[in-house]
């Protein structure tokens, strides 16, 4: 009998990998890449953008250059590409140059599927880890698996997945590390020294996660805020559960706490200090991380103060459950945003109050409270960030990974209780039909994302391509202004998508702007003075003066379609 019940176990664990890996992998190419994808891809193949010429007209395949498959680049030229043009450490981009070697070129450019099955894999692996963390934390296998199958459906976890980006490896270290602060609290609970083959291995995490994201520092530092809450309950003589409930028993002096469980913690502290300092050159080192940052960076003034706020609470509710929110239909997207803020309504007291009860029980009081510490310490300095440091973190949902699969493992216990209640909710169903509910939501919104009616892509260039055809029969030139790599990458959308469709490409024009914008006003002037007419002229996202040779050109009237990530005006020039 127990050994049907283990292999039942792992049986429905199984399932939760199954669905979460065919979540991952439905549509995976069907959204057009953005800026950040067209990055890693680039890194990745150990390629530069610099090769794409800048105040000239050039062709699609000239734009495209970067994306083109270069088998004589190896690990160096990728860490040597990624250092001098971003701002990111390497160890993602080696591993998915190493992975997209295994898959044929699409055209002689890179797939965008090798692009991102390798992060869809990592998200995949997730499940079963967010299992061990819940099994460990709380030695239940009941909340390990309803934090499995909730990081099967999150709609957050698989947006995440689906994208060509470093975040779903980082969230493994971020798991990895806080089991081993779970192992950490349970010695310092019981006054026993860390192994030192665990203390290796936290400080070894810790390292692999700063050179994935140096975002993963946030979680170091949440987790160092929970060590101190470990300290405090230990020292005040709280074994288990919550500082209120040991209050309500009889009252016993404060135990001596000895030094030596600490001295591991305080090695490893050391230890993964080391490994992160060193990269704090590289990171001061490179200059280009200001202008691309720009964007979640600025002062704040009237509704800009609460922005944030609401920010971080979308991004909090898509971690279980989204509707089609972005659906064309109107009428789809009032009614889902309704639907969300009752399902909210109903379902946050059910979560809260499993949390509460995890905080009393004997056992799993101080693990509630520290997972919960990592989590709130988490949120409290992207909120630090944002108000008094002007970097609003909350800004981009993606930077949540710091916390996200502690907080999953958090609502796997939560619904561990839930279903153990006879009735919960003010619509006292059963705790067991409840998370039946919650769980079938999760599944709804993950065929949300899916289906491209959630977490869309910030630049939509598939919606644009149709507005230029419909628009433009004369020969097309598309100029932006340009700064960073990011200009770049918003004009690879349109190219890509242009190859894509095999639709007549357009020439493209980026005007490189430094702090007079008047420049990227002159190069383009002079370049329409070559071109021949009759010719389209589209200013995509082009922020400098309108050229004096535009004005010889027809503005178009009619109103066009407003369209994400593009902000554009047409030009039709007849004459020479």
């Amino acid at each position: 009998m127990w050994h049907k019940k283990i292999h039942s176990q792992w049986l429905i664990l199984l399932v939760w990998i199954a669905l979460g890996l065919s979540l991952r992998l439905t549509n995976l190419t069907a959204k057009p890449p953005w800026i950040d994808e067209f990055a890693t891809l680039v890194f990745s193949l150990g390629n530069s953008f610099k090769v794409v010429p800048l105040d000239r007209a050039i062709a699609t395949d000239v734009l495209l250059q970067p994306l083109q498959v270069n088998p004589g680049a190896g690990i160096a030229d990728v860490i040597h590409t990624l250092l001098t043009e971003d701002i990111h450490p390497p160890l993602y981009f080696i591993l998915a140059h190493l992975w997209m070697k295994l898959f044929p070129s699409d055209g002689g450019f890179v797939s965008l599927f090798a692009g991102r099955s390798l992060p869809a894999l990592f998200g995949a692996i997730s499940i079963p880890c967010v299992y061990a963390l819940g099994r460990l934390a709380f030695r239940s296998r009941l909340v390990g698996q309803l934090a499995a199958a909730m990081m099967a459906v999150s709609p957050y976890g698989i947006f995440m997945a689906q994208e060509a980006r470093h975040y779903t490896l980082v969230m493994l270290w971020v798991i990895a590390s806080c089991a081993c602060l779970v192992i950490a609290t349970r010695h310092i609970q019981n006054r026993t020294q860390l192994p030192l083959w665990i203390g290796i291995s936290w400080v070894v995490i810790n390292a692999l996660g700063v050179a994935t994201h140096y975002f993963f520092t946030l979680t170091l530092c949440a987790e160092a805020v929970a060590l101190i809450l470990v300290a405090w309950r230990v020292q005040s003589g709280g074994q288990g559960g919550s500082v209120a409930s040991s209050s309500l028993s009889s009252p016993s002096p404060p135990l001596p706490i000895s030094p030596s469980p600490w001295y591991p913690i305080y090695a490893v502290a050391i230890g993964t200090f080391l490994v992160s300092i060193v990269w704090l050159p590289v990171f001061l080192q490179n200059k280009s991380g200001g202008p691309l940052t720009e964007w979640i960076q600025g002062s704040r003034q009237g509704i800009a103060w609460i922005s944030p706020i609401f920010q971080a609470l979308a991004a909090w509710i898509t971690m279980i459950y989204l509707l089609p929110v972005e659906s064309p239909n109107l009428a789809i997207m009032i009614a889902s945003g309704l639907v969300m803020l009752v399902l909210l309504i109903w379902g946050a007291p059910i979560l809260t109050r499993g949390l509460k009860i995890q905080l009393k029980h004997s056992e799993n009081g101080l693990m509630t409270q520290v997972l919960a510490g990592v989590v709130v310490s988490a949120i409290a300095l992207f909120f630090i960030f944002t108000y008094f440091l002007g970097i609003d973190l909350t800004r981009g949902a993606r930077y949540n990974f710091v916390y996200f699969p502690i907080a999953i493992v958090l609502v796997g216990a939560s619904l561990a209780v839930c279903r153990k209640t006879p009735y919960v909710g003010f619509t006292k169903i059963s705790g067991k039909k409840a998370v039946e509910i919650i769980l079938s939501l999760g599944f709804v919104s993950a065929i949300t994302v899916v289906s491209n009616l959630g977490y869309q892509k910030y630049y939509r260039p598939d919606l644009f391509l149709p507005v230029i055809q419909q628009n433009s029969q004369s020969p097309v030139l598309i100029a932006t202004t340009h700064k960073t790599l990011a200009q770049t990458g918003e004009m690879m959308g349109l190219a890509r998508e242009f190859k894509t469709q095999n639709s007549t490409p357009p020439l493209f024009f980026l005007a490189h702007q430094d702090k007079n914008s008047q420049t990227s006003t002159t190069t383009l002037q002079n370049t329409l003075k070559e071109l021949p007419r009759p010719l389209d002229l589209w200013l995509v996202n082009f922020h400098a003066p309108i050229p004096e040779e535009v004005k010889n050109c027809v503005t178009q009237t009619k109103s066009l379609p407003a369209i994400n990530g593009y902000e554009y005006k047409l030009y039709h020039c007849r004459k020479n």
